[in-house]
């Protein structure tokens, strides 16, 4: 490799900003849609084999329909704040469903869109999906190929004998990205609740993983995942939460991290500014909690303040908060 070669390697970022097409739109179930991208732009992006919970930014064309143009460098950010708000368009994050890379390094990106379509819950990312058609292009922030030091992977349960993952509809793409990518020996059980019992969504998970699909039916996020995570940790008769309970009014942490920030609680970082102490180097146990932020924060507390589960054998990730539009 010349050294201009090296230099100009050494100055990538560890992300790419891409332009990705529209290959094929599916309607998998009631409230998801299967988007597959493709693209020249995509051989350079995400890292497969290593997707698990892999956070990628989506931004959607404004109304007039022109993307922006971004440099693929560490400014893209700021070049894209510095745009025209009725220009540049919206950005949301997401996780990778799959990401398939041929022989030739042709590579297709595929994302499940959670369909949030009733009255004063559409977003731009549920409205975009829903008219998404073939042709359609999109902006993609993604892992430039080959660099693993850019974060947006949260899952790490090192050694742990086994796991449990929980999670709404918006964790289900995660949930089943991960278990598709662990070893065939893996152990575990995953929670996924969704709105319809049509919405259960096949996995290919290592036989020694249960997965549970929880419709809600109409109920309040959380219903169904918080008392079936409580009962199989054995919370069965203790502190009952009914589904008003749960969310922006779940406890003392709600008001440690504010109204409108979502809990980001890892074994490395802490959104709320809480010390991290080190934990042991080994758990028998591992837990990856995503989804609505209250409904995470209720589990945070059962989990950590109330079952004395180490803060280093678990991630809680709220994705979004009811009531409050994300924008990023």
């Amino acid at each position: 490799m010349s050294t201009t070669q090296c230099e100009q390697q050494t100055e990538q970022t560890p992300f790419t900003v891409v332009r990705a097409r529209v290959e094929e739109v599916v309607r998998i179930s009631p409230s998801f849609i299967r988007v597959t991208f493709a693209g020249d732009e995509l051989r350079g992006a995400g890292n497969p084999h290593r997707t698990l919970d892999q956070r990628i930014k989506l931004i959607f064309p404004p109304a007039s329909g022109q993307l922006p143009r971004l440099a693929d460098d560490a400014d893209w950010y700021a070049a894209w704040l510095a745009v025209p708000e009725e220009s540049r368009g919206s950005m949301r994050t997401y996780s990778i469903r799959d990401l398939r890379v041929g022989d030739d390094g042709e590579t297709r990106l595929v994302v499940d869109f959670v369909l949030h379509l009733e009255p004063g819950a559409t977003g731009p990312a549920s409205l975009w999906a829903s008219a998404a058609r073939v042709g359609d292009e999109l902006l993609v922030v993604a892992p430039r190929r080959g660099r693993l030091d850019g974060g947006g992977i949260e899952f790490a349960p090192g050694d742990a004998a086994s796991m449990l993952l929980a999670g709404d509809e918006t964790a289900a793409p995660a949930i089943a990205r991960i278990l598709e990518e662990l070893p065939s020996d893996a152990r575990g059980i995953a929670f996924i609740e969704v709105p319809l019992r049509e919405d259960r969504l096949a996995i290919d998970a290592p036989s020694g993983f249960e997965v549970r699909w929880l419709p809600r039916g109409g109920a309040l996020h959380g219903a169904s995942l918080i008392p079936e995570v409580l009962a199989h940790l054995g919370e069965h008769g203790r502190g009952a939460i009914r589904p008003d309970d749960r969310g922006g009014d779940a406890g003392p942490v709600t008001a440690e991290i504010g109204v409108e920030q979502l809990l980001w609680e890892t074994p490395q970082y802490s959104g709320s500014g809480e010390a991290i102490e080190a934990g042991p180097d080994h758990h028998e146990r591992y837990y990856w909690i995503a989804g609505e932020s209250g409904v995470v924060t209720t589990l945070r507390r059962h989990l950590v303040r109330e079952l004395g589960i180490a803060r280093s054998q678990v991630a809680f990730m709220g994705y979004w908060r009811r009531g409050v539009a994300m924008k990023g």
